[in-house]
């Protein structure tokens, strides 16, 4: 046996040899690893104190707003100029001045200078933002909103009297001093080709003629001579197709211009509004001297050779909208109700010479789908047209001549027609059931416009955010209160932006801010001629009286009105 000696060193010896061992490996292994640092996150963001998330778009926002971010961890500043960017809607860089709290995890933003009212900005935290530590942010981060309405006054305070009569004269503009130099007809749109001319447009602003010389914007003597250029042109140069014109025509040549492959031909409701403004100069220019006789004898004989019956198609009880010198009837299309074509079944009814009777009126506009509705929105009933009304256009193009004041007949009272239609117009744009940002009892109107990268016939049912002046405008006779409103906000809030050289551009948007830079001829027309009639009923009173258009509608249609006795 070992002795108790013998045992204590051999535990010694033991012992000894772990602590060397041990202290072999300590100094000769590997570190222990570095602690885990996380990436930088946003863990809130903030624009003008109200809290925000990425990828939402704000409103209403000050032209000198503050964002705020709230780090995970203190920021390098070295990195934010290029880890955030400010930018406008057209991609423009905006200088911003940062400010840090917090121990730099709280970053503070504000454009260096203040920004655009109505405009669109977008702040964007990029990856390259990285924390003191070295770590880059997580994921982007991208603000975007929208600049709030500047209502002061963008010129000086006009009448209401003295305002009407700028809108009209700036307005008439497109047509004088922008009708085409050959045929003094109107120029489709003002960005387009400057030789394709509108026959319907042109309509509208022959009728705008006479207003222009009651307003003294031009002598009896000027619109004579271009009512004798515009006249001549059409009967001696401009093509037709059974008497009836293209949509568009060559401005110089008079040659068709196809609006699309197969319509390349006639354009029977073109036609009706061309052949309105041309009966409403025939009615004014009523000097028994010999120029303005030639030249009632010429819209006479322009008149009479269009031959609305052959636009029934074999007599079928319907009148067809185009016919084609090439493509004959493969169009197709057949004018039912209820749209803007009245006035296309009042002409043919009211011809002398190529007549249609009232079965085509009956079986063929009235027998539209949809053509009566007889519903209530916002309690205004409806007696024709689809729900909610359709766009503003309805209620303008054949009642620029057509006087709804009383008017009725087997289908509807025209002015309940008109004016709930309008009014049904005005309340969805104040009542936004689609929060469409701007929208309000003072900024209303759908109908159709040119809109962001195209062209729509907005209305209730196709709201997708642009409002188009001469919806509110053209509706004057029908919401006197309520067109005032938009054109006052359209003039003194907007002016700035949507006022130019021929009036107001055809449509903007404050929600994805957006003025054309555009003016359509079928826009501009109705603006000047229904606020004349609502001033003094010049274009209605004109056009009704004419014996034609009286007989057709009363003894032919079956209309009653005071004016049709």
């Amino acid at each position: 046996m070992k002795t108790i000696l013998q045992k204590r060193l051999s535990l010694f010896v033991i012992a000894s040899t772990l602590v060397i061992a041990g202290c072999s490996k300590k100094d000769t292994g590997t570190p222990p690893p570095e602690p885990i640092v996380p990436p930088l996150t946003i863990k809130a963001a903030k624009l003008n104190n109200n809290s925000v998330s990425s990828g939402s778009n704000y409103y209403n926002i000050s032209t000198t707003p503050v964002v705020q971010y709230s780090f995970s961890a203190p920021v390098n500043r070295a990195t934010v100029t290029a880890g955030i960017s400010f930018k406008d809607n057209i991609g423009g860089a905006v200088s911003y001045t940062p400010a840090y709290s917090n121990n730099d995890s709280v970053l503070l933003l504000q454009p260096s200078a203040a920004l655009q009212n109505i405009a669109s900005y977008t702040v964007m935290a990029g990856t390259a933002l990285q924390s003191v530590a070295g770590k880059s942010l997580s994921a982007g981060y991208n603000l975007s909103f929208v600049t709030r309405i500047d209502s002061t006054p963008k010129f000086p305070l006009l009448t209401d009297s003295m305002l009407l009569d700028l809108v009209q004269k700036q307005t008439f503009k497109y047509f004088w001093d922008y009708g085409h130099p050959v045929s003094g007809l109107a120029r489709e749109r003002n960005n387009g080709d400057d030789n394709t001319v509108t026959t319907g447009g042109s309509g509208f602003g022959i009728m705008a003629i006479p207003v222009a010389i009651k307003r003294s914007f031009i002598t009896r003597a000027a619109g004579l001579q271009r009512m004798q250029q515009i006249v001549g042109f059409l009967k001696n140069t401009a093509q037709t197709f059974h008497g009836a014109y293209p949509h568009w025509l060559h401005g110089g040549s008079g040659i068709v211009i196809p609006f699309s492959t197969k319509d390349d031909g006639a354009d029977l409701v073109e036609t009706s509004y061309l052949m309105a403004g041309l009966l409403t100069a025939r009615q004014y220019f009523n000097d028994p001297g010999a120029a303005e006789t030639t030249l009632r004898n010429d819209i006479n004989s322009i008149w009479n050779n269009v031959d609305w019956s052959w636009f029934r198609r074999n007599n079928e009880n319907v009148l067809y909208w185009h016919w084609s010198p090439v493509y004959n009837w493969d169009m197709n299309f057949q004018i039912r109700g209820w749209n803007e074509c009245l006035i296309t079944y009042i002409l043919a009814a009211s011809s002398t010479t190529h007549g249609v009777p009232a079965s085509v009126y009956t079986s063929g506009w009235a027998a539209g789908n949809p053509f009566t509705n007889g519903a209530s929105y916002f309690g205004y009933q409806l007696p024709l047209g689809p729900s909610l009304g359709g766009p503003l256009f309805f209620s303008h193009y054949s009642f620029l001549g057509v006087n709804p004041n009383g008017l009725q007949d087997a289908y509807a009272n025209y002015i309940i027609q008109t004016t709930n239609h309008t009014l049904i117009n005005y309340n969805h744009c104040k009542t936004n059931p689609n929060n469409q940002f701007g929208y309000s009892a003072d900024c209303w109107g759908l109908t159709a416009s040119d809109i962001k990268n195209g062209y729509t016939a907005s209305s209730p049912t196709n709201d997708v955010g642009f409002i188009a002046p001469t919806a509110a405008l053209s509706s004057f006779p029908y919401t006197p209160a309520e067109s005032m409103r938009a054109l006052k906000f359209f003039y003194y809030v907007l002016g700035d932006k949507l006022w130019k050289e021929y009036g107001f551009a055809d449509a903007f948007s404050l929600k994805d801010p957006w003025f054309a830079g555009s003016f359509l001829a079928i826009d501009q027309g109705p603006i000047i001629v229904m606020i004349e009639n609502y001033r003094s009923q010049l274009v209605w009173n004109l056009f009704t009286s004419c014996p034609e258009v009286k007989n057709g509608m009363k003894n032919v249609l079956g209309f009653t009105a005071p004016y049709l006795p």
